[in-house]
């Protein structure tokens, strides 16, 4: 089929498509030449020069030479840095993949073509599929620290934020718990792997801590940044921020390991708000029950 002979609407797709093709051969051999495991190069290596065949097929209809712009090839590249190739190939994918609408319009003018995008969208998904990311394997130590850091430290920080009133002695109070509870959290998920025969015990507590660590660290900074008597803010803030920290989290797993978004975020939600309602009725009944006057 010639060039005038596709429809407007059809050529807008391929134009689309072409142009996407194109990221993904750029950002593929991007990702390749900065990973250090020699198979994940490959692969990435293979998934680039397929991107790359893909769009000259696209550009034979288009007669055009279609290339992405450069605040787009930014973004992934900044995505792939910060998130992993993983999670960057698949969000990349999702931006590729075409509506069924659209699927079935290039199906009904470029029979040949929709055959081609099958075929290409299956062979990706095996390639991807034998990249082995580390972040990846050490998701579940990931979500051990963060999430008994987003129930333990909300619960703790909750708890003592009415009885103190006093951003500054929560916050000094959060930092020891948060401290004592990471090295706490990683000595002992070390010794659960290693007593379960694990030859990366190490890296395995390792990923536990850090995660407890930066989910502590996230916790107390409003308190350490607003002025004394705003503790019940700092505390609006914390909560904000615990639901935004868990949002981020299941949307990176329901993308990098294709889970479910909202059962995993409502659970971990759920949880989390629970405890930190219940410790502070609790701080607030204690300070009233113990006479404790705010500092």
């Amino acid at each position: 089929m010639s060039k005038e002979q596709i429809s407007n609407e059809l050529m807008k797709l391929i134009k689309k498509a072409q142009i996407d093709e194109e990221q993904g051969a750029i950002l593929y051999e991007f990702m390749a030449q900065k990973e250090k495991n020699e198979e994940n190069k490959k692969i990435l290596m293979q998934m680039a020069k397929d991107e790359k065949k893909h769009a000259e097929v696209w550009k034979s209809i288009t007669k055009i030479d279609l290339k992405p712009s450069k605040l787009s090839i930014l973004k992934f590249k900044i995505l792939a840095i910060v998130m992993g190739i993983t999670f960057a190939i698949k969000t990349m994918q999702k931006k590729e993949n075409l509506a069924q609408h659209e699927y079935e319009k290039i199906m009904e003018e470029l029979p040949e073509a929709a055959k081609m995008l099958e075929d290409e969208r299956r062979h990706e998904k095996e390639l991807y599929n034998m990249i082995d990311e580390e972040r990846l394997n050490y998701i579940g130590a990931m979500v051990l620290g963060l999430n008994d850091a987003l129930v333990e430290l909300t619960g703790a920080i909750a708890g003592v934020t009415f009885a103190l009133a006093n951003t500054r002695l929560v916050a000094l109070t959060g930092i020891i718990t948060g401290i004592s509870a990471t090295l706490s959290m990683t000595a002992s998920n070390y010794l659960a792997e290693r007593a379960d025969n694990n030859p990366k015990a190490l890296k395995s507590s390792v990923y536990t801590g850090v995660a407890y660590l930066i989910t502590v660290t996230l916790l107390v900074l409003p308190y350490l940044l607003l002025p004394a008597h705003m503790y019940i803010m700092a505390f609006a803030i914390m909560i904000a921020t615990v639901i935004l920290i868990i949002m981020f989290f299941n949307y990176y797993i329901s993308v990098a390991k294709e889970e479910p978004f909202f059962k995993n975020f409502a659970t971990m939600a759920i949880i989390s708000l629970s405890v930190a309602v219940i410790s502070y009725i609790i701080g607030a009944l204690a300070k009233n029950l113990l006479g404790i006057d705010s500092i």
